[in-house]
Formats: C-alpha cells, structure tokens, sequence
C-alpha cells in the first residue's frame, strides 16, 4: 500500500522537475525559433526599399519556408527517432541559426527565396520533436498542459519579437549595415549559440537525467510505458503505423491545422504592414503595436489552459476559440486601422488559443507507434497554411492596394474549421485511464489504513 503511494509522489516529483528544468530550455529554443521566423515581417518595407522584393515576391518568399518545412519534416522526425532530441534538436537550432544570419546578406529575390526555402528544411522536424518528447517524458494527465505552456511560449515571442525587432531595426547604419542586416544577423547568430548550449541541458532518454532520482526515473518511465501498453491494448496489440496515416481522422486533423495556421501566419507576416497604417507610426512604434495582439493571446492561451484541464471534452473549447477567430477578423476587415488593431488583438486570442487546444487531441487519441510520423505529417501539411497566408495576401495586396480580401478569407477559414471539429472522434486518452488508476489504488490504500488505526484504537 505505502509503496503505491510512494509511486504517485515519486511521479508527480519527477514531472514538477521536468516543468522546472526541461520546459524552459524548450521556451527558449521556442522564442529563438519564433525570432527567426518572424523577423521578416518586420523588414518588408527595408527589403523592397533597398533590395527590391515586391509584396508578391515578398509573400512568395515567406511562404516558401513552409513548402521546404512541408517536404523535409517527416524525413527530419525519423533521423530525431534514430538520432534522439538532444542531437537532433541541436542541429535543427544551429543549422536554422546559421541560414537566418545568412539573410543579412540577402542581394536579390532569388537570394531571398533560396535562403527562406533552407530556412524552413533546416527548422523541419522541430515542433513535432518538441511533442514527441513530451509524449515520451510526460505522463498523458500533464501532457496538455506543457503543451499549451510550450505554444503560449511561441505568442510571448511573437510579442517580443516587435520590440526586438524595432530596436534592431534603429541601429540603421552601425558599422555599416543597414537596420534589416542587423536584425537577420542578431537574431540568426543567437540560435546558433543558443542550439549549442542546448546539448549540454538537454537529455535524451529518461535514464539519463542525472537531476532525476533512481525513484522518480522508475515511477516516470513505468507510468508512460502502462499509457503506451493500454494504447496497444486498446487498438488490439496490431497496429500498421504507415496504414494509420491514412486515417481520414488524420486527414481532418490536417485541414483544421492548415487553418489555424492560415491566421497565425498572415497575422505573423502581414500584421505589422497593417500596423504601419495608423498614422504617425515608426518603425519603434511599429514594433511595439504589433506586439499587442500577442500579448493578448498569451493572457487567453492561459485561461484556455485552465478551462481545458478542467473539460472532459477539448472539442466545444477548440470550436470556441476558432469562432473567436473569426469574429475577430471579419471585424478587422471593416474596421479603421487603430479598430482593425484591436479587433486583430480578439483574432489572436482566438487562433492562438485554438492551437495549444488542437494538440491535446492527437496527442490522446493516437497510438505511440504512429504519434511521431502522424505529428509530423499532421504539422507539416497544416503548415502549408503558412505558405498559402503570406503568399496569398503578397497577391492580394499587389493587386488590390489592400489586404481587406485576405481578413475576409481568414474569417470563413476559421468558421469552417469550427463546423469539421464535429467531426473529430475523441477517446478518452489512456494516461487518463492510468493516473484514475492510480488515484484509485491511492484513495483504496488510505481507506484501508483509516480501517486499520480505527481497528488498532478499539
């Protein structure tokens, strides 16, 4: 009896150290990416000042990364399977760290498009690694939850990036370079140093972290392999991981992937040309706006999470969020550009809380064998939204002088997406079935010594 209990504090001691030490070298190597990836926002107007990338070449541009994002992430998630996370991971860092500083010297379009195409096959694989290894180090009861901590990190970056950016981006002429040069070559040169230091904080397997007692080692390893055994149970100990891909399920979860990042990456791309239109606005001020939306979203993305832990089904949450997104949008599109601002902010409370929300049910409702490819498979199509966003607005605003188009768009994306979360099949995730367990042999255990000091009093 004491040794189940024993057990239970040994799992709960194991998972509150990783929380405090393995979660926030993620963060970090979360806001590194999201620099990297949104600094070019930021620099539009530079690059078409001094480099001559139009609005379309600039979208193009943009949106390219995803298709190199797209064809090299499945491959990048089974050299982290045969290499583990901490190798992997690392060279993802350092490699996207090194391309992004690269982009300081960028001379022309065709430049641009062969550095943002290597940008996104070298940053392929990362976020799925990132879920893989919480699946493999995180019971499923307090998987959502670093989950939707990790994603709340990338809206922190998002709203620091503005900052960063207008700083970096006032240092126009220092020794030489122009702001935009400063700003590729900063955030690109911190990746690498970052993706370094990260080899020597992170572990690979269970087993080797040394900051885990013997105890808590036992306790964690044992609760995810029961997860994965009552996973295997439940499918019938037979599962054809490749054949599961095919699963119209997996396919749904794509399409309402593919639009929660249609509205993450038009806003990452095109927000801040939508700020640049309130009047009296710099390239500080700029920075600083655009910031605001994401703000926001890490407040909701926070009480999304406590909501979540709390509701035995993430669908009607999930369709909550999405509909908040829209609503938003749509409002943004017929609205002034201070309004449009803030009713941009509402969008981005919504889609971002949608995706931290959209992760839990994949991570329960999967078999362990097929979780990794079906992560990275799951990612990478719905991260051609990320190519379709920026593109398609860089077409929309060329031709039509404005991105009003675009919003409209984004708004019935996200409406549609809403009505096929329907359609998702939930199952109850069997790290729920495994802590009920355990809380039930807790709850046994001291009902019986209750019974036993009761007995010894008479």
């Amino acid at each position: 009896m004491q040794s189940v209990d024993t057990g239970v504090t040994d799992l709960a001691s194991a998972t509150k150290k990783f929380f405090r030490r393995v979660l926030p070298i993620m963060l970090v190597m979360l806001v590194c990416n999201q620099l990297n990836r949104s600094n070019i926002g930021y620099a539009q107007g530079h690059l078409q000042a001094d480099v001559g990338i139009g609005a379309a070449a600039y979208g193009f541009g943009a949106g390219l990364f995803f298709i190199a994002y797209a064809i090299f992430e499945l491959p990048s998630n089974v050299m982290m399977e045969k290499y583990g996370a901490k190798v992997w991971l690392t060279r993802i860092m350092v490699s996207w760290g090194i391309v992004s500083f690269l982009m300081a010297f960028v001379q022309n379009e065709t430049m641009f498009y062969v550095l943002r195409f290597l940008l996104g096959a070298a940053e392929a694989g990362f976020f799925p690694a990132v879920i893989f290894y919480f699946a493999r180090w995180v019971p499923a009861g307090q998987r959502g939850k670093a989950t939707a901590i990790f994603i709340a990190g990338s809206s922190v970056a998002a709203a620091l990036s503005g900052p960063i950016a207008g700083l970096l981006l006032s240092l126009h002429d220092v020794l030489g370079l122009r702001g935009w040069q400063w700003l590729f070559g900063f955030e690109g040169a911190l990746s690498v140093v970052v993706g370094i230091t990260v080899f020597f904080f992170l572990d690979a397997k269970i087993q080797d972290a040394k900051w885990l007692t013997a105890a808590e080692k036992s306790a964690l390893t044992s609760a995810i392999g029961q997860e994965d055994a009552q996973h295997t149970k439940a499918d019938g100990g037979k599962v054809n991981r490749w054949k599961m891909l095919l699963n119209p399920q997996i396919l749904l979860l794509c399409g309402i992937y593919f639009s929660v990042q249609l509205s993450i990456y038009a806003n990452t791309f095109w927000l801040p040309s939508i700020v640049k239109q309130i009047p009296g606005t710099t390239d500080l001020g700029v920075g600083f706006l655009s910031s605001i939306p994401w703000v926001c979203a890490v407040f909701a993305m926070y009480f999304a999470a406590k909501w979540q832990d709390k509701a035995k089904s993430k669908r009607p949450l999930l369709v909550a969020a999405l509909l908040v997104a829209a609503v938003g949008t749509f409002a943004a599109a017929i609205a002034s550009p201070v309004f449009a601002l803030v009713f941009l902010a509402i969008a981005a409370m919504g889609f971002k809380s949608a995706s931290p929300l959209f992760w839990t049910i994949p991570q329960s409702a999967l078999h362990p064998l097929v979780l990794a490819p079906a992560i990275a498979i799951i990612n990478s199509l719905g991260n051609l939204g990320g190519f379709v966003a920026p593109f398609g607005f860089g077409i929309i605003k060329e031709q039509t002088g404005s991105v009003v188009p675009g919003l409209f768009a984004l708004a019935a994306a996200s409406t549609l997406a809403a009505g096929l979360v329907y359609f998702l099949k939930e199952r109850k995730g069997p790290g729920a079935g495994v802590a009920a367990e355990r809380r039930d042999e807790v709850e046994t255990s001291r009902k019986a010594q209750t019974r036993l000091a009761a007995a010894g009093s008479k």
